[in-house]
């Protein structure tokens, strides 16, 4: 586990992945139960122990990750 996971409050972590995720869906219509849509949530929990801290980084990040 990270240090800043280990100290954050892991409901912020959660908000902050959520509301990520959530955004990221509607952008695309896609569901979040989907295989997409777990698919991106694997990601994002990914970019976030990366150091993607705010749901605004790990939005970014992912729109990165979709032009490879």
């Amino acid at each position: 586990m990270t240090a800043a996971l280990s100290m954050s409050n892991p409901a912020d972590d959660v908000d902050v992945l959520a509301g990520a995720l959530y955004s990221w869906c509607a952008e695309r219509n896609v569901k979040l139960r989907s295989q997409q849509g777990l698919s991106i949530a694997s990601i994002a929990i990914d970019l976030y122990h990366a150091g993607h801290h705010t749901q605004d980084e790990l939005l970014t990040a992912l729109h990165e990750r979709e032009l490879h």
